[in-house]
């Protein structure tokens, strides 16, 4: 326990240094903006980083979740309640965007310059591709190139396979799980390894970001900015936070505070995506159960992105307002459906939010897709907000299907959010020995029940043996 409590501290002063870097990383950028920009590589090397760790986690935690499972419908229901409650949330979100923009009502009084119309066809050019594409796009080339590609639909589709498969194995398949335990351990150790660059990856991203854009873009679209973050804050505290309590008894305050590392990197490289392994983890840690951990977190990485649908109908409200050409209701209900489709098949990575929301525009006004450029200077911004709503929203969605499949340990979740059993930053894993690991107290008591029997054999013949 005490070297367990020395790596605690040591990370402890890692994520120090993480906002130290933050705000040199503020200071580089206001001061030799020339410089900063150059310094963006930096951050990218880090995110980059981060990524490579993903489809080996992802995969693994899914293979071990659904290979260890009886019964293969039991994933298919916890796959059915996920993909419905992001549906339902998702929507709910873009309603959210509609409502709040339509009251701001950001854009007017802003003029479309020859500069803003070319970043916005920019933009639009990079945009994501139809619905079909994206759902042949889901199967991958080959079950190597999902893990070379960084796919995370295409390694959720290959983990999947692979678990069935072993599940359908059955005591064949044991001797493959055990190794790939092995391997989860090691790519979690990797990770934690990885995580060391945070200060300098922060660093490059920040001071990148403040060197490109300044104070002039934040002065003038100050108001869709704050107004966006509000609305995030209002949705992930008030919409999920009763949802949580309501379903869940869990208070959102605690969850959020317990994930208080995450959104620190998040914050710092503006990707939701370099979080993804470390919320896996902690799920598991919290008392949600591997399949449904390993099931909902990826799949909530490209289907539940709540803050990208608030910024995909305010962003749009706010460019048509900004060219003169305000959407009707009806035109907002016909735009409020169509994103609700192209929302799906935006990635949690920096920048695919701007991506989709040309896309969207493209399909649905192509009159509107040269004012995206009015929003480029600041969506570096906007993609923190997103990005942290994102996770809150897929944290929540996690504790909230593993307690509709009674898949949950409500007594360790508990004892978890009130710190009693922390989370080891090294191993990724429960430090207390003592934790509430379901598959450890039933290996313990079937040891124990054999050793009196053991005993009592020997006893039982000495006397008769003169």
């Amino acid at each position: 326990m005490t070297a367990a409590a020395a790596r605690r501290d040591r990370t402890h002063y890692l994520y120090l240094a993480v906002i130290a870097a933050v705000l040199i990383g503020i200071t580089v950028g206001f001061a030799a903006p020339g410089v900063a920009v150059e310094l963006k590589p930096i951050g990218t090397g880090f995110v980059n980083l981060i990524k490579m760790m993903i489809s080996p986690i992802i995969f693994c935690t899914i293979v071990l979740g659904v290979g260890s499972v009886r019964k293969a419908a039991k994933v298919g229901a916890v796959g059915g309640l996920a993909l419905g409650y992001f549906m339902v949330m998702s929507t709910v979100a873009l309603a959210i965007g509609l409502v709040v923009g339509n009251i701001l009502e950001p854009g007017s009084g802003l003029h479309l310059t020859e500069a803003t119309r070319h970043a916005g066809a920019k933009q639009a050019a990079g945009a994501s591709e139809s619905t079909a594409d994206f759902l042949l796009g889901i199967i991958p080339k080959t079950m190597v190139s999902a893990f070379t590609e960084g796919q995370v639909l295409q390694t959720l589709l290959i983990a999947l396979l692979v678990g069935f498969a072993l599940q359908a194995m059955g005591s064949a398949g044991e001797p493959v799980l055990r190794g790939i335990g092995h391997i989860q351990k090691l790519v979690f150790r990797i990770l934690s390894m990885v995580m060391w660059a945070a200060p300098v990856g922060a660093f490059g991203a920040i001071a990148a970001v403040v060197g490109e854009t300044g104070t002039d873009a934040l002065k003038s679209l100050a108001v869709i900015m704050v107004g966006f973050y509000i609305t995030c804050a209002l949705f992930v505290f008030v919409v999920l936070g009763t949802l949580l309590r309501l379903l869940a008894g869990v208070n959102i305050f605690r969850l959020l505070k317990y994930l208080g590392r995450e959104f620190l990197l998040i914050l710092s490289t503006s990707s939701s995506e370099t979080a993804l392994p470390r919320l896996i983890a902690k799920m598991e840690h919290l008392g949600v159960s591997r399949s449904v951990a390993g099931i909902t977190v990826p799949t909530g990485y490209s289907f539940n992105l709540d803050g990208t649908a608030i910024y995909l109908t305010m962003s749009s409200l706010f460019i048509a307002n900004a060219m003169g050409s305000p959407l009707s209701a009806g035109q907002q209900i016909s735009l409020l459906l169509f994103m609700i489709v192209a929302s799906k098949g935006a990635a949690g990575v920096t920048g695919a939010g701007l991506a989709t929301l040309a896309g969207g525009l493209q399909s649905h006004r192509p009159e509107l897709v040269d004012g995206v450029g009015l929003i480029v200077g600041i969506d570096r911004f906007m993609s923190e907000a997103r990005a942290l709503t994102n996770f809150a929203g897929n944290a929540v969605a996690t504790v909230l299907v593993g307690t509709w499949t009674k898949e949950i340990d409500t007594a360790r979740v508990e004892e978890v959010l009130a710190g009693r059993i922390p989370f080891d930053e090294v191993t990724f894993a429960a430090s207390d020995p003592h934790g509430p690991v379901p598959e450890q107290p039933e290996k313990q008591q079937v040891t124990l029940a054999k050793e009196p029997v053991a005993a009592e054999v020997p006893e039982a013949r000495e006397p008769a043996t003169p």
